[in-house]
């Protein structure tokens, strides 16, 4: 079953002055998500937005906001982003101790949660649980900075996890454009986090080009 295609622009490539303006035009140009990359400068090397500055363009499109959590011990701030108007969080496998915990704590909430996986880190961590997850995102960059080269072995990656599970969603996210998504809608992707490409162009172009 081939699950329907989705686009998520990553706002870490719009212009921050203006990034309400660029919320919409997005939604305008027909993203399906709008993806946002956390970082605390810790987990990643980076330091992006908090809930605040999420909460401040909550308002601007009804789209889904999924919140990407590249940081330490997320489970210390679910509670906010939840707040902030986060519709699915993606915590990293890699980030906490406590895993299923995290997962449980999120759902607690109503909303989505997401497992996000490392290049260098294998499936096998999903194992136990991949039924209670809605969404896994691969990395096919090493998180922290936009604008890096897609990791071919992602492919092999997507595969393997949807062996595990034919109705989850598998998301994307590194080097996507209008070369590499084929590749990864081809493995079993069908969510894809697109900053640099979808940012560097004419938006409603380069989102029919993916889709």
């Amino acid at each position: 079953m081939m699950k329907d295609i989705k686009i998520a622009p990553s706002i870490l490539s719009a212009d921050f002055s203006k990034l309400g303006e660029e919320v919409i035009s997005i939604d305008k140009a027909g993203a399906d998500w709008v993806h946002i990359d956390v970082m605390d400068g810790i987990f990643v090397p980076n330091i992006t937005f908090g809930p605040p500055v999420i909460k401040s363009i909550r308002n601007k499109t009804k789209l889904p906001f999924d919140v990407h959590l590249m940081i330490t011990q997320p489970e210390r701030y679910i509670e906010d982003f939840v707040k902030a108007g986060a519709d699915l969080i993606v915590v990293h496998a890699e980030s906490t101790i406590h895993l299923h915990r995290v997962i449980q704590q999120i759902k607690s909430y109503g909303v989505k949660a997401g497992v996000s996986l490392n290049p260098s880190t294998s499936p096998e961590v999903l194992k136990y649980i991949i039924n209670d997850i809605d969404l896994v995102l691969v990395m096919s960059v090493n998180p922290g900075f936009g604008g890096q080269s897609f990791i071919e072995s992602s492919i092999d990656k997507i595969k393997e996890i949807r062996k595990m599970s034919e109705t989850i969603d598998i998301e994307v996210d590194g080097g996507i454009n209008d070369k590499t998504i084929k590749k990864c809608i081809e493995a079993g992707a069908n969510v894809f986090v697109a900053g640099s490409y979808v940012f560097g162009g004419n938006y409603e172009e380069r989102i029919k080009s993916l889709k």
